[in-house]
């Protein structure tokens, strides 16, 4: 921008702020207020920063404000207005357009802006500036908290926010063109702060105490101070001579030379003897040019290599949505002075402030107390000053902060929120990439230190990291991050740099997973898994009736209405056909008075509907819509009869539509259920989850560049697709045309000696490859397409292996043969014009296959064109198809409600006698619209307290939990369908059970090894039969499982169903946790019960097992032979057969065996309480109930 156009009150204001002769620069009397003025101009500047971009352009900072703030800073308001403009000018442009700009315009002030930055870090890289910063500064931190000012607070901000500014300014590409080692801009101003003491300041504000509050300021000046460095040469720095020193650089000449002159030795064995002028012309056979015939090659036979029919055409250009991500600002080798300063800060900084600062800025992420994205600062500092430490005289105690998995936890949470962001938020996704590449390499780094404390000779350090990687393999979050990583990986938003580290950092972390499942025979770990609970949905609003049903309902009506007309019956008077508070006008509501009387007409409220017919013809008499005002009972017949068969509009709440592909879950919703259980930790397993096609894609995309990668970075890539390849047997993963072109650049390439791991794999792909093609022709084929671990399995065993049921592919879907998409034609041909029924179940009683499900033959049928989608064969909606109640119906229902009314389940047993099977909803709206009852809570069930008796059981005692938190789904699923069947078709208690009935069922669980419980439920039911004798009152009595062994059969679904043969009820509703014993079981019913399931030697007599725990409320045993008889409850035990249990049961069994006194021979049966009542009234606690208290504690110990 040109002086001369600056803006008149700009260029006054300028002007008065004084003159530079020489060194000395002359204050005006008005400086002060300039300064002032210029703030105020920076506050009102537009969006393109004309104030700014003025103020740039007259060179206002260098020549004008710092030889102010050098000259006059004793004072201190002249010096404190100064810095606050320095502030201003120089804050990042970022902060100023908000973001980089996409329109040229707005560009193009961007980078005004960005250049005249430039010029300011500049004019700041002289050490009398940053002295002056750093004796006020100093003199700030000085005061004691009790003399500091706000203002002083203020000035000490505003100093650290404009060195952060300073350092934040990006170099000029096109000024700063130098080699490593020459001292740049950045350079400069970092010895001018050294040299002025602001780095002792800094290391000072990070560990004192009361200096708290500047720790986030502290840490993003020192990320910006070591922004062009790199941890690995600072911390080689001085450690050996300068030879050992420039080795690195020594070792990238010599490959270089290397390649030179195997390149120049290629051309020489290919240029030929004797120099032609004449190159001559030559026929490539086999190579179609343009045309039908053969290319013509004009050049020498040594050029023939390097054919292809692309030469001579332009670059396609890549679109900018394609393009590669630009990699970040590479790291530039800094002078050699600069260098050893900061190595020497970091060595300071690490003893004195790191583990401190880490943890006061770690409170305040946690605390929120911080900006938003500061803990981009947290995770470079983690990365950079843990890799200094352990490359520079390895010490865990200096990052300890850092270190653990609550660290290792922090880092995951802000990746995977990365991730999620950049996978959300399009437009920002380099930026998110950028963050996650942070997040990535401080997570790299907490890996190598664990890794490097094992190797510490200190056994404490080395206990500590088994106990971090314990920790870290065994939660899944952490097994699974680098699988996400690499199949969510994008080149166009993820820069290659950030592959470079995710496969470094993935084999490091396969290495030591490896390495720790190695020692160990059982390694358990954490798996989550997420299931999908459907749960329904609001019911839909009925079918119409058909003309036949109004008519037959209207036969029903007719006599009622008759009735009232004549009024033989009551009409209600608080009838009102408009509804007052309603927004819609009384004239507009005459369509919903008639959807009333319509309603009420099909619900069988006669007198109702009669008396809303004339109070609808009061209010709306115009039209004789509701008949004339002298209208007589005929008249009236016919005009309900009317609105009764009348179709008339009805307003259905709009739903949204389902995909044509979620059929059968139109009307369900799914809940997400996170369930956590334990596993076997597999190795091979682990690793079977790399072997897909986004991980081989990203290895083969960051080999393509092997000649820029370090040995590091190709080693890990060779390693991870040795892994698959060789590790899994699954060559053909890697059969890619793309990895095969690298092969052939590499093995071309005349510098592959330097990489022989890379042609070592090379060579045993290819010929792994060829072998196979040897066989399988159709390999060649393949390489176009990359492949899956069930494509891979194909190539090698045959293509239809998998489809024959073998194979990780078992379960997927048949393909549908020519003669069964014949048949299935031919099938809907026929059931197609069949009116009301179901094609697809006609379809499916009849298709020869078996196994077809409904949604594979409607998706076949869509495909096959025969239907336009699956909307064309909705799904019978589920329910008994009667919508209207008979006169009859209604007669029954008030029937069964004054019959059991005084019930605890009035409902219940409604449903249960009820002839025409109706819906739980239905039932309740007609008691609710006869009049039966006023609200729906009093048809809820009665639950009976505990003290009402003793032979009642409490429904409230909760079951407690026996199967280990590793469970597999089958049991639940099984749990499910129970509780399905309960709810669907509940037990009715006047079902009676057929004499010997399970008595075959209960013989296959005593051989499958559930004798204890069969035998504690045969006491059950004999105990039951005695009681009910003695009381001569029966009630319904839980089964209560108080032991681990009965707790486990109750969840067997076998038992559950030797419990329904003898006739016992399941829970009937959520209020209910156990089995029951119904009241209509007689004691001889329990007792042939009772005997059917008793155990039967060889003979089939039935044998004495040893007697389970018993109801404290049972009488004492009586000795032998007093009063007993041959259905006696106290058989004399005997030992009982080993059964196989669990390792768990087994010491506990053990240890209650030692606490016997390890008796092995007859042991009095322990009493177990039967309800919790029972239990709290007895003193000492039973044997097996000590067992399973006991089992408790040792579960909440591990957890």
């Amino acid at each position: 921008m040109d002086w001369y156009m600056m803006n008149c009150e700009l260029l006054a204001t300028c002007s008065a702020l004084g003159y530079l002769e020489g060194d000395v620069y002359h204050r005006e009397p008005d400086c002060l207020e300039s300064v002032k003025d210029l703030i105020r101009y920076l506050r009102h500047e537009d969006e393109t920063r004309d104030v700014r971009q003025q103020l740039g352009a007259a060179q206002i900072l260098q020549n004008d404000l710092l030889p102010i703030m050098v000259q006059y800073p004793q004072d201190k308001v002249l010096f404190d207005a100064v810095i606050r403009l320095m502030v201003n000018l120089t804050q990042p442009a970022l902060l100023c357009f908000g973001k980089v700009p996409a329109d040229a315009t707005s560009r193009h002030h961007f980078l005004q802006v960005l250049s005249y930055l430039q010029a300011y870090k500049e004019a700041f890289a002289s050490e009398k500036v940053f002295v002056v910063l750093s004796e006020k500064l100093y003199s700030l931190l000085q005061l004691d908290w009790e003399q500091r000012q706000e203002e002083d607070t203020l000035l000490i901000e505003r100093i650290l926010l404009l060195v952060r500014n300073v350092l934040h300014v990006p170099p000029d590409p096109t000024e700063e063109q130098g080699v490593d080692g020459d001292a740049s801009v950045h350079d400069r101003v970092l010895w001018a702060l050294h040299i002025s003491g602001m780095d002792d300041l800094l290391k000072f504000l990070a560990s004192a105490q009361v200096e708290q509050q500047w720790g986030l300021h502290v840490l993003e000046i020192i990320s910006l101070m070591f922004r062009d460095q790199s941890p690995e040469e600072l911390a080689a720095l001085g450690q050996g001579t300068a030879g050992v020193e420039h080795g690195e650089d020594t070792r990238e000449l010599e490959a270089l030379r290397q390649r030179e002159l195997a390149e120049k030795k290629a051309r020489a064995l290919q240029r030929p003897s004797r120099h032609s002028r004449f190159g001559g012309s030559y026929v490539l056979q086999g190579l179609k040019s343009i045309g039908d015939r053969d290319v013509v090659f004009h050049k020498g036979l040594h050029n023939l290599k390097s054919y292809t029919h692309d030469l001579g055409k332009e670059p396609q250009r890549v679109p900018r949505r394609r393009q590669a991500a630009p990699e970040s600002e590479p790291s530039r080798r800094s002078a050699r002075n600069v260098r050893l300063f900061l190595r020497r800060f970091c060595q300071d900084f690490l003893e004195d402030c790191y583990n401190r600062l880490m943890l006061l800025v770690k409170d305040q992420l946690v605390r929120e107390k911080a900006q938003q994205h500061d803990e981009t600062y947290y995770l470079w500092a983690t990365a950079f000053f843990m890799a200094f430490n352990r490359l520079h005289g390895f010490r865990p105690e200096l990052v300890s902060e850092t270190v653990g998995v609550r660290a290792f936890h922090f880092i995951e949470q802000n990746l995977t929120t990365y991730y999620e962001m950049a996978l959300m938020d399009k437009k920002e996704a380099t930026t998110w990439a950028r963050r996650m590449h942070l997040a990535l390499k401080a997570y790299q780094e907490l890996l190598r230190t664990v890794q490097e404390m094992d190797r510490s000779p200190e056994q404490a350090v080395r206990d500590s990291s088994q106990i971090i990687k314990s920790n870290i393999f065994y939660l899944m979050e952490y097994r699974e991050l680098f699988l996400t990583l690499f199949r969510k990986f994008d080149e166009t938003k993820q820069p290659r740099s950030f592959l470079r580290d995710l496969v470094e950092t993935a084999h490091l972390f396969l290495r030591m997973l490896e390495r720790f499942c190695r020692g160990r025979a059982n390694l358990v770990v954490q798996n989550k898994r997420v299931r999908r609970k459907k749960k329904p949905r609001a019911p839909a609003a009925p079918a119409p009736p058909s003309a036949a049903e109004l008519e037959q309902l209207w036969e029903g009506l007719a006599p009622r209405l008759q009735a009232c007309l004549q009024g033989e019956v009551s009409l209600p008077e608080d009838v009102v056909p408009f509804d007052a508070a309603s927004e819609t006008p009384v004239e507009e509501q005459r369509a919903e008075a008639l959807l009333r009387i319509q309603d009420c007409l099909r619900d069988s409220r006669v007198p109702q509907a009669l008396q809303l017919l004339r109070s609808a013809r009061e209010v709306w008499p115009e039209g004789d819509v509701f008949g004339a005002a002298d209208a007589g009972p005929p008249e009236e017949t016919r005009l309900l009869r009317e609105i009764l068969v009348a179709p008339l509009p009805r307003h259905a709440p709009a739903e949204p539509e389902e995909p044509e592909e979620e059929e059968e879950e139109e009307e369900e919703e799914e809940e997400r259920i996170t369930q956590v259980s334990e596993k076997e930790f597999n190795f091979l397993d682990y690793l079977k989850r790399f072997a897909c096609a986004p991980v081989v894609r990203a290895l083969v995309l960051l080999l393509r560049g092997y000649a820029r990668n370090s040995p590091r970075t190709n080693h890990c890539a060779a390693r991870l697709l040795h892994r698959l390849a060789r590790d899994l047997r699954m060559e053909p993963l890697l059969f890619q045309l793309s990895l095969f072109a690298l092969f052939h650049r590499l093995l071309s390439d005349p510098a592959a000696a330097a990489h022989q791991e890379l042609v070592a794999l090379a060579k045993f792909i290819l010929g792994k490859f060829f072998a196979l093609a040897a066989t399988n022709k159709k390999a060649f084929v393949e390489l176009l397409f990359w492949k899956s671990p069930t494509v891979a399995w194909e190539m090698t065993k045959g293509y239809s292996s998998l489809q024959e049921g073998e194979g990780s592919t078992r379960s997927r879907v048949p393909p549908w043969t020519p003669q069964e998409e014949q048949e299935l034609r031919e099938l809907y041909w026929k059931y197609k014009e069949v009116e009301g029924g179901d094609i697809i179940a006609a379809i499916l009683a009849h298709l020869p296959t078996p196994g077809r499900t409904r949604r594979q033959v409607v998706k076949q049928l869509v495909r096959m064109g025969l239907a336009s989608s699956g909307k064309d064969f909705p799904r019978e909606r589920k329910g008994t198809h009667i919508v209207l109640w008979t006169q009859e119906q209604e007669e029954e229902l008030t029937r069964l409600f004054e019959e059991f009314q005084g019930s605890d389940d009035v409902l219940g047993n409604i449903m249960k006698h009820l002839t025409a099977r109706r819906s739980r909803a239905r039932v309740v709206e007609k008691l609710l619209g006869l009049g039966l009852v006023a609200e729906r809570k009093e048809l809820y069930k009665k639950r009976r307290r505990k003290s009402h008796g003793p032979g009642q059981a409490a429904t409230g005692v909760p079951a407690m939990p026996a199967q280990d938190s590793s469970g597999e789904d089958d049991s639940e699923e099984e749990e499910e369908e129970d509780e399905d069947e309960a709810e669907g078709d509940p037990m009715e208690e006047h079902w009676l059970p057929e004499e010997g009935a399970g008595q075959d069922l209960a013989q296959r669980l005593q051989q499958e090894g559930l004798a204890g419980p069969l035998r504690w439920l045969e006491n059950c039911l004999r105990r039951v039969a005695g009681d009910r004798e003695e009381d001569g009152v029966s009630h319904p009595v839980p089964l209560v499982p108080l032991t681990e062994e009965n707790e486990d059969a109750m969840e067997d679904r076998r038992f559950r169903s030797l419990l329904r043969q003898l006739g016992l009820r399941p829970p009937a509703s959520e209020q209910e946790s156990f089995w029951r014993i119904p009241a209509a079981l007689t004691p001889q019913q329990l007792r042939r019960a009772a005997a059917s399931i008793a155990h039967r030697g060889p003979s089939g007599a039935p044998q004495d097992l040893p007697e389970p725990p018993r109801c404290p409320q049972d009488p004492a045993p009586e000795p032998a032979g007093l009063g007993s008889d041959s259905e006696s409850e106290e058989p004399v035990p005997v030992p009982s057969p080993v059964q196989p249990r669990t390792k768990r049961r087994r010491e506990l069994a053990s240890e209650d065996e030692d606490e016997d006194g390890g008796s092995s021979g007859t042991e009095p049966a322990p009493a177990a309480p039967c309800s919790e009542e029972d239990e709290e009234d007895e003193g000492p606690q039973p044997q097996g109930r000590r067992k399973r208290i006991r089992c408790l504690d040792e579960e909440e110990e591990d957890d």
